[in-house]
């Protein structure tokens, strides 16, 4: 890997992407910038020449935390520090992996030293190492939540603090935060897009030119890096003052009272939560400004502003699609925007040194130096408008019922008209038997490094959480051999235990739809699906992986390879056909080998198969009787299965209960999968009672 970073100013397109990461150069306290995105659009290597085109920083000698020699960290746990020992250092970026423990991230004490001596002996983790800095997130959906909760709160309060059985730990961790994220593996949720600042939306150019001149860039760099960013050399120190000159010009921009209205009136309009997009807003506009050479904030730095910092705030559920309305959002800024004659935006805005900005070379990125973007045009925003891509994008609820006498359509009916979902519903919690020890979550029991203590055993490898109680009782018989004569207590490595905690995991819940046309009448297809998307919800709720097969015809499909996005389940429901025989056997034969191969590939976490159907079987040579072995081979791999029985009418054959008793699973109705139908069953019971 070549040791010389991509040039910032070299990467083609990506506009809104370098301008979020821009602005958190100039302004910090903007909180950061979460990139969304296709895999291959540059995300991680324009992260990467943002870093060499940071300035340098003073620190303290030998400090492990970055001090700053004019201003140290009074509370530093290397202090108190040399005032006269300094030395410059290139802005670090640190990258913090995905399978990271919290002791990587956030630093270890040694617990053993700060029982027996009573010192905070502290490793510094990556918050440390990142303070003034870059901390780069790649992947960060994927982080576990306590993960991104310690991340989130050491970014927004400027400081990590560590806590482990009274010893206390605090230093100074104040950095830029860029997370990336690719949707299709699962969407943050939104308590915690909300503490990301800004958030851009990125993607492969279409345009076959641009592409070109990606291909063209990226092979240069690769044959030659030093001789291309010799290249870009220009560019790069052209881009560096001006990022200079804007943080020197940031705390003399004024935001003025219709600045702040407009602001406040834009957050209301799009009913973001609480209040920090609205001071997320004022910091991006002030912070636009200033790159623009500017001491006044305008409108069209509003407008910019709003299309950085509210798209991501506005979902309510996992199953809304980001976006803003441009057309609302002017209408607002236009109402509250007053008749100032001096905020019309210029033609061509000006940069720092008061001329207009120039693209290098006039190459495919235009716009200002290094091919950022000029600001203040108000003519493209980070998030366009996006369609609605939930299973009510074409059609909003249920279809009608069906006449009275009107038979349903037959099993080997033809391909069915889309159905759209009913209104999802809160359902029954459906665990996995036993204790697993899968990924934090919240569905079954598990052993997990958060949850109630149930114990105490040796720690294997790093020590996790230390079981104080149990650790004293295992040093305590050993103190006269030591020669432990007065108060205290010594305790050595072999001493310590660590606690076993009991919490909830995430499981891989495997959908097996039926799509056959026994299943395909009108009114119980849209229960059917609204059942569903109430899982998929459920499943998005609990922290769970979802997959979706669905059968009809001749054969099953695998909709949905297990993913961590709910989105993509619901608009595969959406888009789900129906018709013809009933494969059943093929269907739970599919569920079969994807549930084989995700065990190598993820053998913690454990499955929960949950079949919608109304167990007919019609496919096929002896259609029931290949169902009920396909059945009896996952029951006996131990598979914990559940079967949403969808048969409906006054006659019930009772089939999905038979299938659910060869799967040694569990069979529910539509009606008893809702929640809130446990709970009225109760009071049912408790009124005829009390009648009696």
């Amino acid at each position: 890997m070549a040791s010389v970073p991509y040039p910032f100013t070299a990467v083609a397109g990506m506009d809104d992407m370098r301008l979020g990461l821009l602005l958190n150069a100039i302004s910090p306290a903007i909180g950061g910038v979460l990139v969304r995105g296709e895999k291959g659009t540059a995300k991680s290597t324009t992260v990467r020449g943002l870093a060499a085109l940071m300035p340098s920083v003073e620190v303290i000698t030998g400090c492990r935390f970055a001090c700053a020699p004019a201003d140290p960290d009074p509370g530093c746990p290397d202090g108190p520090h040399e005032a006269d020992a300094s030395e410059d250092r290139l802005t670090r970026m640190v990258e913090l992996p995905v399978g990271a423990s919290e002791d990587r991230l956030v630093g270890a004490l040694d617990i053993e030293r700060a029982l027996s001596e009573g010192v905070k002996a502290f490793e510094p983790g990556l918050l440390a190492d990142a303070h003034r800095g870059i901390l780069y997130v790649d992947e960060v959906n994927l982080l576990h939540d306590h993960l991104i909760d310690l991340l989130l709160d050491a970014a927004a309060m400027g400081a990590s603090y560590v806590e482990r059985e009274g010893v206390s730990v605090r230093h100074a961790s104040r950095f830029l935060l860029v997370g990336t994220m690719n949707p299709e593996e699962g969407e943050l949720r939104p308590q915690l897009l909300d503490r990301f600042g800004l958030t851009v939306e990125v993607a492969a150019s279409r345009e076959p030119a641009q592409r070109v001149e990606v291909v063209r860039r990226r092979l240069a760099y690769e044959d030659d890096p030093a001789g291309f960013a010799g290249r870009w050399a220009g560019e790069e120190a052209a881009l560096r003052e001006r990022i200079a000159a804007a943080r020197a010009l940031l705390p003399d921009v004024a935001l003025g009272e219709k600045a702040l209205h407009q602001i406040a009136a834009a957050c209301a309009a799009f009913e973001v939560d609480g209040m920090r997009a609205d001071i997320v807003m004022a910091r991006t506009a002030t912070a636009l400004a200033a790159w623009a050479g500017r001491t006044e904030v305008r409108s069209e730095d509003v407008r910019q502003a709003a299309l950085l910092a509210l798209p991501h705030r506005r979902r309510r559920n996992p199953f809304d699609a980001p976006g803003l309305d441009e057309d609302k959002l002017d209408e607002v800024l236009e109402e509250f925007g007053g008749a100032d004659g001096d905020d019309d935006p210029d033609p061509e805005p000006e940069g720092p040194d008061g001329g207009p900005d120039d693209g290098p070379d006039g190459g495919p990125d235009g716009g200002g130096p290094g091919g950022v973007p000029p600001q203040g045009d108000g003519q493209e925003g980070p998030a366009q408008q996006t369609p609605p891509t939930g299973p009510d994008a074409d059609a909003p609820g249920a279809p009608p019922e069906e006449p009275a006498g009107q038979p349903a359509p037959s099993a080997q009916g033809g391909e069915q008209a889309a159905v759209g979902a009913a209104e999802p519903f809160r359902t029954r919690r459906l665990d996995v038997p036993g204790l697993g020890e899968g990924a934090d979550g919240r569905r079954s029991r598990a052993r997990t490094a958060h949850g109630r203590t149930t114990g105490a055993r040796r720690p294997k490898g790093a020590l996790g959480a230390l079981h104080l109680s149990a650790t004293v009782r295992a040093a305590a018989p050993h103190q006269h051999a030591r020669g432990r004569r007065g108060p205290g207590l010594v305790v050595r490595r072999d001493d310590l235990r660590e606690a076993v905690r009991e919490g909830r995991e995430g499981n891989l819940v495997l959908f097996v739809v039926d799509a056959s046309g026994s299943m395909a009448a009108r009114k119980r297809m849209g229960a059917v699906k609204g059942a569903v998307l109430s899982l998929l919800l459920d499943a998005y709720q609990r922290r769970d992986k979802i997959g979706m097969i669905t059968f009809r015809g001749k054969g099953a499909e695998l909709a949905l390879p297990p993913t961590s996005s709910v989105e993509a389940g619901a608009a595969r429901l959406a888009q789900l056909p129906t018709g013809g025989r009933t494969p059943l056997s093929e269907g739970l034969l599919r569920a079969h080998e994807v549930l084989r191969v995700e065990r190598l590939r993820d053998p913690s976490r454990r499955p929960l198969l949950v079949v919608v159907t109304d167990g007919r079987a019609t496919g096929g040579p002896e259609p029931r009787l290949r169902a009920a072995r396909a059945g009896r081979l996952l029951a006996a791999e131990g598979t914990a299965s559940v079967v949403v029985d969808c048969e409906t009418g006054p006659v019930r054959l009772g089939l999905a209960a038979e299938l659910a008793r060869e799967l040694h699973g569990t069979a529910v109705t539509l009606d008893e999968l809702r929640a809130e139908s446990v709970s009225a069953l109760v009071r049912t019971v408790q009124d005829h009672r009390r009648a009696a």
